[in-house]
């Protein structure tokens, strides 16, 4: 199997939170044309999918590992007016608040305590986090507890993390599968890049 190199290399070998946010730190000015080379589909297709499951106008809405904001301007488009965004590189954050399309931004690790209140987001979307080195299914109760009942979560995971135990780990928490994805491969453009599934759950 092919390897991944320069920077998705680094943040894939990441060992720790750190660590991981160092090398995003250090990706973070190239990252939106390095992505686009590569055919990045993971903020497409969850934003595909959360159209489908949130109506217009809902809001706020949690970017949850939001990186360079590829998905920011995207959100007013589809009729979201208020999207909040968390990520654990201050890096990636300066980019992402040059697009003018969040409402706040905040550094956040997800996996640990969120400093937001119960129930406070109408839809949390995650894309490209739930990988290889980066977040697992320890990160799911949080953002579980921030959404409101009958609030959408959007989330793309790695396959190796699906089968690893994830969708196992869904089944003990208050929400219900509105859908599935196939197998897709995040990144066309690089031939190391394993297939993933994205998600649509309702909390409880």
């Amino acid at each position: 199997m092919a390897e991944h190199g320069g920077h998705l290399g680094a943040v894939y070998d990441a060992k720790a939170p750190q660590e991981v946010a160092a090398a995003y730190d250090a990706w973070a000015e190239g990252y939106d044309a390095e992505m686009a080379k590569a055919g990045y589909r993971h903020p497409s297709i969850g934003l595909a999918l959360l159209a489908r499951h949130l109506p217009r106008g809902e809001g706020p809405i949690l970017d949850a590992g939001v990186g360079t904001g590829l998905a920011g301007p995207w959100f007013g488009i589809l009729g979201w007016p208020e999207v909040w965004g968390v990520d654990i590189s201050e890096g990636m954050l300066k980019v992402a608040a040059r697009k003018g399309a969040y409402a706040r931004l905040s550094r956040a690790v997800l996996g640990e305590p969120l400093d937001f209140p119960d129930a406070r987001f109408a839809a949390v979307i995650s894309t490209g986090v739930f990988t290889t080195g980066h977040v697992g299914a320890e990160a799911l109760p949080e953002l579980v507890r921030i959404t409101r009942p009958g609030g959408v979560i959007v989330l793309t995971v790695k396959g190796t993390l699906w089968d690893g135990g994830f969708a196992e780990a869904l089944k003990a928490l208050p929400v219900d599968r509105l859908e599935v994805s196939e197998p897709y491969v995040s990144m066309p453009g690089d031939p190391a890049t394993t297939p993933s599934r994205a998600v649509a759950l309702r909390v409880r």
